[in-house]
């Protein structure tokens, strides 16, 4: 397990540079995480990291669901499963096409559907510090390790 703080946005985004370094493909990350904890700065700095072409597009997909950035090497899935109701609306979705594939899966929202998850989720915790630094964050990433990255 690694633990960061960061205090501004772009250091959120910079952790998520940094990580997306280590993912090996086919990898899935499992975010937590409250409203407005992070979750979308985070994936900023995955995709900057894997598919920078894709970098303005990156937004969080609360309405769309899922968002598809596609990189040079790499194909990156974003899903918000906040508004999914059950497994039938998850399957729905195309989550389950995804996962396991040469992409990388990035899930906010993940504690929705624990069972969906595969053992070797990668595990991302986002929370507000507080303490008077409203921009302050806690980023909890834990993992199991394997051998190929993207």
């Amino acid at each position: 397990m690694q633990e960061f703080v960061t205090h501004s946005r772009e250091e959120t985004v910079a952790v998520g540079r940094e990580l997306a370094k280590t993912l090996p493909a086919g990898a899935l990350i499992a975010f937590t995480g409250g409203l407005g904890a992070g979750k979308t700065a985070f994936t900023r700095g995955l995709v900057a990291a894997l598919a920078p072409e894709c970098l303005p597009l990156v937004h969080s997909p609360t309405f769309a669901i899922v968002n598809e950035y596609r990189g040079g090497n790499v194909t990156v899935y974003h899903f918000d499963l906040y508004r999914i109701e059950d497994e039938d609306d998850l399957y729905s979705t195309g989550f389950y096409d995804c996962v396991g594939g040469d992409c990388i899966v990035v899930s906010e929202w993940s504690e929705r559907f624990p069972d969906a998850l595969p053992p070797d989720a990668k595990r991302v915790t986002v929370e507000r510090v507080g303490g008077g630094d409203e921009n302050a964050r806690r980023i909890l990433y834990e993992y199991e390790e394997r051998e190929e990255t993207v």
